[in-house]
């Protein structure tokens, strides 16, 4: 047992330093929205309602002034995203776009964006939550197809000035966690060391989450399912105490906004565990900097302190993947590997840089799988720990 002890505390010597640091960093820092950038904010049931009511009463007005109404709204082009290189995180930019109730090019969105009102309307009232699947399905005649309806939904968001989460609108939930937690969701207790391999669904409904206790010491952040049942069986928490989430691929609102939940009220360091290829590095840099589509309400969902643990292009050498588990880079992950070099959240970070153009160099991608081909418990036994203890992350 002493050895354990002695073993454990070599392994995460560098990440409680990290951890200290991370907390001095919280303490100086919090995102904040540039002047001309969208800014939204979460509202309470009551004054969205509100909100609503006096935009309809708007509305009204206009009609009964011979007027044309039209609704104006922040446009989501991703020409019109801005990146704040001192925050490290992308935003939207103030630039609107309308469409009007009498013109033949935007009556159709006009329209949908006015039936999105009323069914938010009848959510609040109701207070209830419905998934966006759930709202497609309230008016599939009008809606035609779910993007459609989605795209209302965010465009509605923001042109009322707030989160997705006061439309009372959530995405089916997704993510999942396990490990050194116990929080209380609505009205249950959750201790995630007792969900088993599977883990705990994670709520799209994250107003209702409270952290009660942990005694972990940092969050990792697996992409894939296959990687989180690893670790979730060989109880990888218990030796090195931790919290582990997953999206299972891109990652979703719910679990975005949880993680960011975590870091603000537990203060502990995030390393991100993803495939090594151009995929898996936009997903850890959705979890940073936030997404393209959902630029305008980055504040609630960017953790931009993840740390890239691995699987980095350099990895595959250092720790001897074999050649015949490495997999040719397609067409498609060149163009994306290029794409990404042209970010400047990228360019803001030369370490990812120089793995992005290594991966180029080498024309190779590998799973976090690959691992496997070292042993089964290769990831959890030595791959992770000597990570760890080498402070191997960027």
């Amino acid at each position: 047992m002493g050895n354990q002890k002695r073993a454990r505390s070599r392994v995460l010597k560098k990440v409680k330093m990290l951890r200290k640091e991370l907390i001095e960093r919280l303490k100086r820092h919090k995102v904040t929205v540039p002047e001309d950038a969208i800014r939204v904010e979460r509202k309470s049931r009551e004054e969205l309602h509100e909100m609503i009511h006096r935009k309809a009463e708007e509305l009204q007005r206009e009609i009964l002034s011979m007027k044309i109404p039209e609704f104006v709204y922040p446009s989501r082009d991703p020409k019109n995203i801005i990146y704040d290189a001192a925050q490290d995180v992308i935003f939207l930019k103030r630039v609107y776009r309308r469409s009007s109730l009498g013109s033949l090019q935007s009556i159709r969105k006009a329209t949908i964006m006015a039936r999105i009102l009323d069914i938010v309307h009848e959510l609040l009232e109701e207070g209830i939550h419905a998934t966006k699947r759930e709202v497609y399905y309230n008016d599939v005649t009008l809606f035609e197809e779910q993007r459609d309806s989605d795209e209302a939904l965010e465009d509605v968001a923001a042109m009322m000035g707030v989160d997705r989460w006061s439309l009372h609108v959530v995405a089916s939930a997704k993510g999942a966690v396990i490990g050194r937690l116990v929080f209380r969701e609505g009205r249950d207790i959750i201790d995630c060391t007792r969900m088993g391999t599977g883990g705990k669904a994670i709520t799209p409904l994250i107003d209702t989450v409270e952290i009660i206790d942990s005694d972990a010491e940092f969050i990792l952040v697996v992409e894939k399912e296959a990687a989180f049942i690893r670790l979730s069986e060989d109880r990888f928490y218990d030796k090195y105490p931790c919290i582990i989430i997953t999206g299972k691929g891109q990652a979703d609102i719910g679990t975005r906004a949880f993680l960011k939940l975590l870091v603000k009220e537990l203060k502990l360091p995030v390393f991100g565990l993803v495939d090594s290829d151009p995929y898996g590095v936009h997903i850890l840099l959705v979890y940073a900097v936030g997404s393209k589509r959902l630029s305008y309400e980055s504040q609630f969902l960017v953790t931009p302190e993840i740390k890239w643990l691995g699987v980095r292009p350099s990895d595959l050498d250092k720790y001897q993947v074999p050649k015949d588990v490495r997999i040719p880079l397609s067409a498609r992950d060149k163009i994306r590997a290029q794409q990404l070099l042209n970010e400047p959240f990228i360019k803001a970070r030369p370490k990812y840089v120089e793995e992005i153009k290594l991966m180029l160099r080498t024309k190779e991608k590998a799973e976090i799988q690959a691992l496997a081909s070292k042993g089964f418990r290769f990831l959890t036994q030595k791959y992770l720990p000597m990570k760890l203890e080498s402070g191997d992350w960027i």
